[in-house]
């Protein structure tokens, strides 16, 4: 049923399971970082509730039913208007709710409390994916409560699927109320064949990729690996400079070029990278012949392992966590760099 999908074994066996006794729950959560297919499992689990020829209690995927049960028209993201209703497939019994910016709005919850009431129009079951539902934690009392009265008193012939990168952020009564499915990250081994024999993607860019996409096809499939090297090679400059302790100037510059309004959208990519890099020279530094993600550059992080202190490592990697934090509540994402970068220049660890 999973075939096509990689990883996440255990979590096909149990969600295979379910489905081919009739016994899936009303409400399910499925929890686990972005990319590894979450979407995907649901996307399953939909045609095998609306498949008119299954096999064994499974889906064919290959009637007119199981094609348009997968196959979304999502709203355009400056369309607010196209939020506030269920996005239904081209089936009329799947329907998905997607959030608006940051926010699952009001009225799509409400319109999911109505449709939810609904019979079947064709299948034996309607299915409702709501995606990024810890993104529901911004919306109204009044809505929230309507949707914690669909997941306690579910029709019979309604499934609910939440899907989150983030459960901890979803109201502690929403997810009492849903049956959790874990989803781990996918083996690097498994991304690497898969980007290798599937994609034509180059030995060394296909292990590069993988070794990045932390367990995530979808982050893997979404790296631009001419970006992601430019982007390197301006956060291995800080950190060298960092760890000379030279050209605070220079280092000014760069927190300057990152924040500019006009690279909003790589200023995470960045710090995910200076995060990787600190991480490769300290593990360098515990064991030289280490596995490392930036293996390419292992020359130069040998070089940077050799002068910098593990623990001043481990200072600036708590750093840019802390930063991360605070840029939760509106921090100046350009004060905060250049705090970030005296800091870790400037850094001694006792």
């Amino acid at each position: 049923m999973f075939n096509d999908i990689l990883g996440n074994d255990s979590a096909k066996v149990l969600l295979e399971r379910l489905v081919s006794r009739d016994r899936l729950p009303q409400s399910l959560l499925f929890k686990g970082r972005s990319g590894v297919g979450k979407k995907l499992f649901a996307m399953e689990i939909a045609r095998a509730l609306v498949c008119t020829d299954p096999v064994a209690g499974l889906p064919c995927r290959k009637c007119p039913a199981c094609v348009r049960a997968s196959s979304f028209e999502l709203p355009r993201a400056g369309k607010r208007e196209e939020h506030q209703k269920v996005i239904f497939s081209g089936h009329p019994d799947v329907g998905m709710v997607v959030p608006y910016s940051n926010t699952i709005l009001v009225d799509a919850v409400r319109d999911l409390e109505r449709e939810a009431n609904f019979r079947p129009f064709e299948s034996r079951a309607r299915l409702f994916i709501i995606d990024d539902a810890e993104k529901l934690s911004s919306v109204k009392d009044n809505a929230a409560n309507a949707l914690l009265k669909t997941l306690e008193e579910p029709s019979d012939s309604t499934h609910i699927i939440l899907i989150t990168a983030r459960p901890l952020l979803l109201l502690s009564t929403i997810r009492s109320r849903c049956q959790a499915v874990r989803f781990g990250p996918i083996a690097k081994d498994k991304i690497v064949t898969h980007l290798t024999k599937d994609l034509d993607y180059p030995s060394e860019d296909a292990a590069l990729v993988a070794g990045l996409s932390q367990g995530s096809l979808g982050r893997a499939l979404n790296t631009d690996l001419e970006k992601f090297r430019d982007l390197r090679k301006q956060m291995l400059d800080v950190v060298t400079r960092c760890c000379r302790r030279d050209s605070y100037a220079a280092l000014m510059r760069t927190s300057e070029e990152i924040t500019d309004p006009k690279a909003r959208d790589s200023y995470g990519e960045s710090l995910d990278i200076l995060q990787t890099l600190i991480h490769d020279i300290w593990t360098i530094g515990k064991r030289r012949n280490a596995s490392i993600v930036n293996f390419d550059l292992r020359a130069e992080l040998e070089d940077l392992a050799g002068k910098a202190d593990p623990k001043r490592l481990t200072s600036w990697l708590e750093e840019i966590e802390t930063l991360r934090e605070n840029l939760n509540f509106n921090l100046n994402r350009k004060l905060a760099t250049d705090a970030l970068f005296m800091t870790m220049a400037g850094s001694e660890v006792r």
